[in-house]
């Protein structure tokens, strides 16, 4: 299995066909908008750098989605009453994850999220954040799992910074960061 992590830039078809047609991972850019609308600001994200975020690519067919931008681009981040601000720096926030049906159960979750740190850090980031549910040994549903789990995060370097006030499958999340400076 050949897996490749590449920029979203260019790749809107590659993005669609790994989230489908209903989120279009908008909900933290811009909720307000509708379906044609949420297409169309997704395909303007994929136009132009630093994009919305990276792929997986398996053996060359598009499997996976991390969203990585800095966090004063994701509306719904900067509004948000359970998601703390913890200093003034701009962190890149990884926010969502998919990986295609078919294509789960590879570790694709850890390729994504090394390769959105390394897109982050491309373009500058000297800190990346995530929000992920802490699920201890149990498996989180797939649904709620779009934020990934506090496991995964410490596993890529990434330290629980404070407890939100946000939940997940019925499971706290937590603010994690890593350092790249």
């Amino acid at each position: 299995m050949s897996v490749e992590i590449l920029p979203a830039v260019g790749h809107y078809d590659d993005f669609a066909a790994v989230v489908g047609s209903r989120c279009l991972c908008m909900a933290y850019r811009n909720s307000s908008l509708g379906l044609d609308d949420r297409r169309r600001a997704m395909q303007e994200e994929c136009a132009g750098e630093p994009g919305p975020g990276v792929l997986a690519f398996v053996d060359g067919e598009p499997a996976g989605w991390c969203s990585i931008a800095p966090r004063t681009s994701y509306r719904r981040l900067m509004r948000s009453r359970t998601i703390p601000h913890v200093d003034d720096r701009d962190p890149w926030s990884a926010v969502c994850f998919v990986v295609r049906a078919g294509f789960r159960k590879r570790g694709l979750m850890h390729d994504l999220l090394d390769g959105a740190v390394a897109h982050a850090a491309t373009h500058g980031a000297a800190v990346v954040e995530g929000y992920p549910a802490e699920v201890g040994d149990e498996r989180i549903d797939v649904i709620s799992g779009y934020v990934g789990t506090t496991r995964l995060f410490e596993q890529h370097g990434f330290t629980r910074v404070v407890e939100t006030a946000g939940h997940s499958g019925h499971r706290p999340r937590w603010l994690m960061r890593r350092d790249l400076t």
